[in-house]
């Protein structure tokens, strides 16, 4: 078919160019027809995903480069693809190039697969040679002739250009070689590279990332059909998830599966196994024209960024970013003291590991950012441009889990080793005083580090970060989650230590409290008690840690109802911390405020206070007033005093250590908060219910945003101020927040959790209140059973049930029955608190009370 030519120069001059001779010659062949095509477009890929991007190019590039992007804006005559090595940008350029020949949008095509500079002066001086018809010997002048052809001039006849830049790795090497701006022409260039340099005037960069979870979905399904094979839609998910929807990876996992007979559910269990490099998971044959494995894919990119200031350190972080969570690592854990120490001592020369002297001297915080830079320039990892300071927290890292595991195939078991524990080291140091939203980026990066690296994180003995993740859960709100990591971390270091390693005992130590924290508070004494044999066995009756079991002994044994037995043990326990670690050690000091606490629990509220103003004298004298230890016995003492009567007074006292809280560790610090809500409490407790009630409905807001609305803290505070709404005058409204509060306990903390019990409690109360007297009664009923049943006959709390169950059933017209509940609970009562205990001089005034109604012929009363 006949086409266009373009008639080029007949001949030039030769020229002497300093000791550079160029001959030129007379034209010894014709123009190309148009259309014309130089270079190969690569093949189309097996079940091709018409993906966001293609649709985003096709606009940034429409209409031959003319469109205006905005006033006083360049004219766009280009595209940058740019991303990460196997997320499928070639394939998006060569879909554009087809589709663009394809509707005749283009005379002159050239496809330039663009690694060196000397690769684009050849393929220039190359289309010079068809397009333009001219012979020149030397390239560079043969490539700037046709760069010069590709320059609009006015009066000839314009032809509909289009350039591509395949693979473009080193971006200063194109200088001179972009196309020039034209309303006929367009440039694309596809690259793993993120340098400014790259998207000049004109020119717009367009990321490329993986596929969407339904387009990686989609390319199994139908490649695993072309070749007679289905597969389960969830596996394939899941399959696809594991890969992180990385193109190259999805492909190669298709191929490798088609190939070796292997179906998703058993693709996913080799990518699972640790022991397993990529390289063994990659097919023999690669699919689509693919020139690297998963295991080689980034390897030239790494050795790029290694190159690039600071020389050495991109590698090695790399390395240390391979153990932590691809969807968010604290840039603050990257430039922290054990990251730097691991940076100084690794890093590499000509990509090996060089000494610390050699390399510069020791790593700094704004190095380590510069790493990290030269890691995103490569598209290795996303590391957004901040203006902050590096170490800030806010800044998150991503990198994909595929380059994760391919980095970590690379390192010796030494390597490996030294570098997991370098993590863990950099989580551990950034962990204390962390904001919210950090921590639970930690959690999440030691999740990742376990997974990968858990044998690691146990020699030569457990590192720290992993006992630091499961109390951080607890501490959160997550108590299940923390009962999980302990119940795992006690089996692993039972497995990889030995079963009286000390670690293997903190962990049964940290497992027990928290399954006491969840409810299980009989459970928790027992296992404490098991615990304190093993740990007199071995360490001895006087190591720290065995009186620090004995302490918890004595609290579970508590809260589980022996209130009485817990106060004799911390007593007996106190005189072993007296002549142990002396009568000022901070422990000792904290044995005794348990002491009086459990003696307050056993019915002796003035005693209690009584003994924290001694206690609070000797902590400010050993610790000084602003220490943690001696404002937690402050606001203990202030409790105390309220419930010995003087409500005023705690409330005044607790104002005061707000006022310390607020100074010390600052408004939102979960003990400023819980001093907030103790204030409030002796408020209402004083007699403005109302004010109680604002004050729990501020401090709600803020442990919603500090902590979160599942928060055990939280839920408290709802707790709280649906109690003083009620007491404020609003019955109807106080038993329909907890009717609703009641529905996120069940959810969070499940139906036998005693607070959920607590919670039940108060709506039967409330719903009494409001006037609903036997649906009270029989809310009651039905609470008794539960608490029987989950914390057992005498449990202080059971006891109450059986209080209030009596009093509803009373005020519903039933005073025999009432008058014979409470003599039973009186009974029971001083049978385990004893006689003079607050609540069974209670038991003993409400059964006079309904003795008297029964003796005045009144079924209720008035």
């Amino acid at each position: 078919m006949a086409g266009d030519t373009f008639e080029g120069p007949t001949g030039f001059q030769s020229g002497d160019h300093s000791t550079q001779h160029n001959h030129f010659h007379s034209t010894s062949r014709p123009p190309a027809r148009w259309p014309y095509q130089l270079g190969v477009i690569p093949p189309r890929a097996e079940c091709f995903q018409d993906r966001a991007e293609a649709a985003r190019l096709r606009q940034a590039l429409a209409g031959g480069g003319t469109a205006v992007v905005g006033p006083n804006q360049p004219v766009l005559t280009g595209g940058v693809l740019a991303g990460l090595g196997g997320v499928g940008k070639t394939q998006l350029a060569a879909d554009y190039a087809r589709t663009a020949w394809a509707a005749g949008e283009v005379n002159v095509l050239v496809w330039i697969t663009a690694g060196t500079r000397s690769a684009v002066v050849a393929a220039y001086a190359q289309a010079a040679v068809e397009v333009l018809g001219v012979d020149v010997e030397d390239p560079e002048v043969a490539a700037a002739v046709f760069l010069a052809w590709l320059e609009p001039k006015a009066g000839s006849r314009p032809c509909r250009w289009l350039v591509i830049f395949d693979d473009v790795a080193e971006p200063a090497g194109l200088r001179g070689l972009w196309p020039p701006a034209s309303p006929h022409g367009r440039t694309l260039a596809t690259t793993r590279r993120q340098d400014a340099a790259l998207t000049g005037p004109g020119r717009r960069r367009i990321e490329v990332g993986e596929f969407t979870p339904g387009e990686a979905a989609n390319y199994l399904t139908s490649v695993l059909a072309a070749h007679d094979r289905t597969e389960p839609a969830d596996d394939i998910t899941a399959l696809a998830g594991d890969l992180g929807c990385l193109p190259l990876a999805v492909s190669q996992a298709a191929a490798y599966m088609i190939d070796a007979g292997k179906s998703c559910a058993a693709y996913r269990a080799l990518l699972a196994d640790r022991a397993r490099t990529l390289a063994e998971l990659s097919p023999d044959l690669l699919p689509d024209d693919q020139n690297h494995t998963m295991a080689a894919a980034w390897s030239l990119s790494v050795q790029y960024a290694d190159q690039l200031k600071p020389v050495g350190l991109a590698r090695p972080m790399l390395q240390l970013t391979a153990f932590l969570n691809p969807n968010g690592i604290p840039a603050s854990v990257l430039t922290s003291k054990p990251a730097l120490d691991h940076l100084t001592a690794h890093r590499t020369a000509n990509g090996q590991a060089a000494d610390a002297d050699a390399g510069g001297g020791a790593v700094r915080a704004d190095d380590a950012d510069g790493a990290l830079r030269a890691l995103h320039r490569l598209s290795l990892l996303h590391a957004p441009d901040y203006t902050s300071d590096p170490g800030d927290s806010g800044r998150t890292v991503r990198v994909h889990q595929i380059v994760q595991r391919a980095t970590r195939d690379t390192l010796t078991p030494a390597q490996y080793q030294r570098t997991a524990r370098a993590a863990a080291g950099a989580l551990t140091a950034v962990w204390p005083g962390a904001a919210t939203a950090t921590i639970q980026a930690l959690q999440a990066c030691t999740a990742a580090l376990t997974a990968c690296a858990e044998t690691n994180l146990h020699k030569p003995e457990v590192h720290p970060v992993l006992f630091l993740a499961g109390n951080s859960l607890g501490s959160s709100g997550q108590v299940n989650a923390a009962i999980d990591h302990f119940q795992q971390l006690a089996a692993t270091t039972r497995h990889h230590l030995r079963p009286d390693h000390p670690d293997t005992l903190s962990a049964r130590s940290d497992l027990a409290s928290w399954q006491g924290t969840a409810g299980g508070a009989a459970g928790a004494a027992a296992a404490f008690a098991d615990l304190l044999s093993d740990r007199e066995r071995v360490l001895g009756p006087d190591h720290p840690h065995t009186l620090t079991t004995r302490g918890n002994v004595a609290r579970w044994r508590g809260e589980a109802g022996d209130v009485t037995e817990a106060a004799a043990a911390t007593a007996d326990l106190l005189d072993h911390m007296v002549r142990v670690l002396g009568p000022d050690d901070p422990d000792t000091l904290a044995t005794r405020n348990n002491l009086a606490s459990w003696r307050g629990k056993a019915g002796d509220a003035a005693g209690a206070a009584e003994a924290l103003v001694d206690l609070l004298a000797d902590q400010e004298r050993v610790l000084g007033p602003d220490h943690h230890y001696t404002l937690t016995t402050r606001n203990n003492l202030a409790y105390w005093r309220g419930m010995a009567g003087d409500t005023a007074g705690a409330a005044e006292a607790l104002a005061d250590v707000l006022g310390h809280m607020m100074r010390r560790v600052g408004p939102d610090d979960p003990d400023t908060l819980t001093v907030r809500g103790n204030l409030a409490r002796w408020r209402g407790e004083s007699g403005d219910a109302a004010g109680a009630a604002a004050a729990f409905a501020d401090l709600l807001g803020d442990r919603e945003r500090v902590l979160g609305p599942d928060h055990p803290h939280t839920l408290t505070t709802r707790n709280n101020l649906a109690y003083w709404r009620g007491e404020s005058g609003d019955a109807a409204g106080a038993a329909e927040a907890f009717a609703d509060l009641l529905g996120h306990m069940v959810r969070v903390l499940g139906p036998d959790h005693p607070e959920t019990l607590t919670t039940r409690n108060n709506v039967a109360e409330w719903r009494g209140m409001a006037g609903d007297v036997a649906g009270a009664a029989a809310a009651f009923a039905d609470l008794l059973s539960d608490r029987e049943r989950v914390l057992g006959p005498d449990h202080p709390h059971t006891l109450n049930t059986r209080n209030n169950l009596a009093s509803w059933r009373g005020m519903a017209g039933d005073a025999a029955g009432a008058a014979a509940a409470f003599a039973d609970l009186l009974r029971d009562r001083e049978r385990v608190l004893g006689p003079d205990h607050p609540h069974t001089l209670n038991t003993r005034n409400n059964l006079a009370y309904w003795r008297e109604r029964i003796a005045e012929g009144s079924g209720t009363a008035e």
